[in-house]
């Protein structure tokens, strides 16, 4: 089972929100919060790591901060826990996945309108010649940008796997001899996001918390 978590960050709950969950954290994280120059920035980093707690506490999970820890790749993961977790965000959303069957890697991007001819090097010839012949060639790109990014961080080794190195076809691709499956998630309409995992057939449960008092 796959568990994902999200929710919209929101300017005029700002300090509510770090009056409610911010003291429920360490105080290297209260202190990296704090950082932030952009309030957008620091409700982001910070519901990401609300919903991580709540997620936990829901599938009866204990969320214990001194047991997170990063990979030398940068991936967060629970010491001697083997269940797995990853958090994305753009725009206005932020998405939390949580397993416990195996790796996984969760991406979400804002459709925005962008050059993708910036990007043609970190995709395939095949990959590439799809987006060029799709109707709606940003969002074609979009799909393949969240797929990618989701793949690299459910193998864990991050970008020194170049994003050109393995190819997505029919919602599934391998590195090296590791299979990876992937599944869009429909969150909102102006929102792409993929979640990978390494089991073909596993069931994903989204959940929309109400974070806003």
């Amino acid at each position: 089972m796959i568990y994902i978590f999200y929710c919209k960050i929101a300017q005029d709950q700002h300090e509510l929100l770090l009056k409610t969950f911010l003291p429920q954290f360490s105080i290297a994280f209260q202190e990296k919060i704090m950082k932030y120059r952009r309030w957008q920035d620091a409700q982001l980093s910070l519901l990401g790591r609300v919903l991580l707690k709540k997620g936990l506490n829901q599938i009866g999970k204990q969320y214990d901060e001194s047991k997170l820890k990063v990979t030398a790749y940068n991936k967060p993961y629970f010491e001697n826990d083997d269940l797995e977790f990853n958090i994305s965000h753009s725009g206005e959303i932020v998405v939390c996945a949580i397993s416990k069957n195996g790796a996984i890697g969760i991406d979400i991007e804002e459709c925005n309108n962008i050059d993708i001819h910036d990007f043609k090097s970190q995709m395939t010839s095949n990959e590439w010649n799809t987006i060029n012949q799709s109707k709606d060639i940003v969002r074609a790109f979009y799909k393949y940008w969240t797929e990618k990014e989701a793949v690299i961080k459910a193998h864990g080794n991050g970008l020194s796997i170049p994003l050109k190195s393995f190819e997505v076809n029919n919602a599934h691709t391998k590195i090296v001899h590791e299979d990876f499956w992937l599944k869009k998630i429909d969150i909102e309409s102006n929102y792409y996001c993929t979640i990978s995992f390494k089991e073909r057939d596993i069931e994903i449960n989204e959940i929309e918390e109400k974070l806003f008092l």
